[in-house]
C-alpha cells in the first residue's frame, strides 16, 4: 500500500463547484455538478467506461490500431492511474474516455451517459458540464493571463466565475502569486499547474489528466499529486490519470498497464517500487 502523501493544502482550499439558476447547495446542478463537490454519480455508474473499444488509424499497410478491444471502468471516487510502454495506447485509452476522440467500434460512456456516436455539441456541452482534462502539452491561450485561463472553463460553461474561486484554486496548485503572468511568463512547470488549476476548478465529476507532473519538479509534483489524493478522499472526485511516473502512479488506488493497445495487468494500491518492477517487466518482454 501506499503511504500518505502530504501536500500541505486543506481540500477548503479548493471552491464549491458553481452554481446556476437557483440549485440549493448540495443538490444537484443543472449540468451536473454539486453545490458541495464534485458532479454526483448515481450508484454504481463508472465515472467513465470502455467497453470493446478499438481505436484505428490510417488503412491497409499504414493500419494503426492504437485500442483493440479494451474494456475498462473508471469507477466514480477512485484514481486510476494508467500506464505502459512509449506507443502502448495510454493517451488514445484517455482522450477516447473524455469523448476527446472517437473510437472506432465498440461503447464508450462519460458519467452513465453513452458518447460514442453524439454529435460534437452534444460532446461539448458534456465536456463542460462533466469532465476537466488535463493536457500534457498544457493548451493554454497565450494572450491570457493565469487567472483567465482558469477562469475560461467557467465562462464557456455559462456559469458566474467569481474571482475568488479562481484565485483560490491557483493558491492550491501554488501560483497565488503569478495571476497576472502570461503563459511566456511562467516556467514550464508554473504553466502545467495552471493547466491543472484550470481542470479543476469546475469540480468535475471525472478529471482526465495526460502526464499532469510531467514537467514539474519533485516538491511540485508531491504537492499537487497530494491535492489529488484529497480531492479523492474527502470530495470524491473521480480521476483518471496516464503517467510514466511510477511515484506518481503509486498515489492512485489501483493501476492498470497496457501493451500493444491492449490491458494486460491492473495492481491495487500497490508501491512505487511495485509499480515500477511492473512496468520494467513490460518493456522488457519481447513484440
Amino acid at each position: 500500500m501506499t503511504s500518505t502523501p502530504t501536500s500541505g493544502i486543506p481540500i477548503a482550499a479548493l471552491p464549491a463547484p458553481p452554481a446556476t439558476g437557483g440549485a440549493t447547495a448540495g443538490a444537484p446542478v443543472p449540468g451536473g455538478t454539486t453545490a458541495g463537490g464534485p458532479a454526483r454519480l448515481p450508484p454504481g455508474v463508472p465515472a467513465a467506461e470502455l467497453r470493446g473499444a478499438t481505436r484505428e488509424y490510417g488503412s491497409g499497410n499504414a493500419l494503426v490500431r492504437a485500442l483493440d478491444g479494451v474494456g475498462i471502468a473508471f469507477p466514480a471516487g477512485s484514481w486510476t492511474a494508467v500506464m505502459g510502454p512509449s506507443g502502448s495506447g495510454k493517451s488514445t485509452l484517455l482522450h477516447c474516455a473524455a469523448g476527446l476522440d472517437r473510437v472506432t467500434r465498440g461503447q464508450v460512456f462519460l458519467a452513465g451517459q453513452e458518447i460514442t456516436g453524439a454529435p460534437d455539441r452534444v460532446l461539448t456541452g458534456l465536456r463542460r458540464r462533466t469532465m476537466g482534462f488535463v493536457f500534457q502539452s498544457f493548451n493554454l491561450i497565450g494572450s491570457l493571463t493565469a487567472e483567465q485561463n482558469v477562469a475560461l472553463p467557467l465562462k464557456l460553461a455559462g456559469a458566474r466565475a467569481r474571482r475568488a474561486d479562481v484565485r483560490a484554486v491557483l493558491a492550491a496548485v501554488g501560483l497565488g502569486d503569478r495571476l497576472r503572468h502570461r503563459p511566456r511568463e511562467l516556467s514550464g512547470g508554473q504553466q502545467q499547474r495552471v493547466a491543472i488549476a484550470r481542470a479543476m476548478v469546475t469540480r468535475p465529476a471525472v478529471l482526465f489528466a495526460d502526464e499532469p507532473t510531467g514537467a514539474l519538479d519533485s516538491a511540485s509534483a508531491r504537492t499537487v499529486l497530494g491535492l489529488l489524493r484529497t480531492m479523492v478522499d474527502r470530495e470524491g472526485q473521480s480521476i483518471a490519470m496516464v503517467t510514466h511516473d511510477p511515484a506518481a502512479a503509486a498515489h492512485a488506488d489501483a493501476v492498470v498497464f497496457m501493451s500493444d493497445g491492449r490491458l494486460v495487468d491492473r495492481l491495487v494500491r500497490p508501491t512505487a517500487r511495485e509499480v515500477a518492477d511492473r512496468l520494467a517487466r513490460l518493456e522488457a518482454a519481447p513484440c
